[in-house]
C-alpha cells in the first residue's frame, strides 16, 4: 500500500512529514481551477499581518454594525453549498508556510523533488515561495498518482510533477 504522506527534508532545521488528506478542511486551500484560469497570485504569507488585518476588519464591523447572531436557516444553506464544493472541487495547498516552518538553512541552493517512481526534478530555491501541492481532483484524493502533484505557480508553467514523495533541500 502506498503511503499517503510526503516529506520536507534535507538542509532544513525541522524536517516535516505532511498528510495532505487533512487539507480539505484547511482554510488556506485554493481552488485550482479558479486559480489557474485567473491571474490570481499567491497571497503573501505574512501570518501576523494578515491575521491583524482580518481581526481589525471584523472588530470595526462589529463596532459599527453590531454583532450578528448565527442564523440557523442561513447557515444550513451555506453548509450544503460548501459540502457540494468540497465533493466536486479540485484543491491545492500553497507550501510557503510549510517550507518556512521547516526552516531551510541559508546554504540550501535548490529543491530536489523526489517522486514515488524514483524520478528527480531539481528546482531553484527561489521557486520555494511559488510551490502549490494539489491534493484533490474533482473531490477525490490523488490515489492513483499522488499523494500530491506539485505545481510551480510563478505564471510560467501549469505542468505538474506527479507522485511527489519528498522535497529535499540541497
Amino acid at each position: 500500500m502506498q503511503e499517503f504522506v510526503f516529506f520536507i527534508s534535507g538542509k532544513v532545521k525541522k524536517p516535516l512529514t505532511i498528510d495532505p488528506t487533512v487539507w480539505i478542511f484547511d482554510e488556506r486551500k485554493i481552488d485550482l481551477q479558479t486559480f489557474f484560469e485567473s491571474t490570481i497570485q499567491l497571497e503573501d504569507d505574512n501570518d501576523l499581518a494578515n491575521y491583524t488585518q482580518k481581526i481589525s476588519k471584523q472588530f470595526d464591523k462589529e463596532m459599527l454594525q453590531g454583532s450578528e447572531p448565527p442564523n440557523p436557516n442561513r447557515d444550513s444553506n451555506r453548509i450544503k453549498y460548501d459540502r457540494q464544493e468540497l465533493i466536486n472541487g479540485s484543491f491545492g495547498m500553497p507550501l510557503r508556510s510549510f517550507i518556512r516552518n521547516a526552516a531551510p538553512y541559508d546554504d540550501a541552493q535548490s529543491i530536489l523533488v523526489e517522486t514515488t517512481e524514483n524520478q528527480h526534478v531539481t528546482l531553484p530555491i527561489e521557486k520555494a515561495d511559488f510551490l502549490v501541492a494539489a491534493f484533490s481532483d474533482q473531490g477525490q484524493p490523488l490515489k492513483e498518482d499522488g499523494p500530491v502533484h506539485l505545481y510551480v505557480a510563478d505564471g510560467m508553467s501549469k505542468t505538474a510533477i506527479k507522485r511527489v514523495k519528498q522535497l529535499v533541500f540541497v
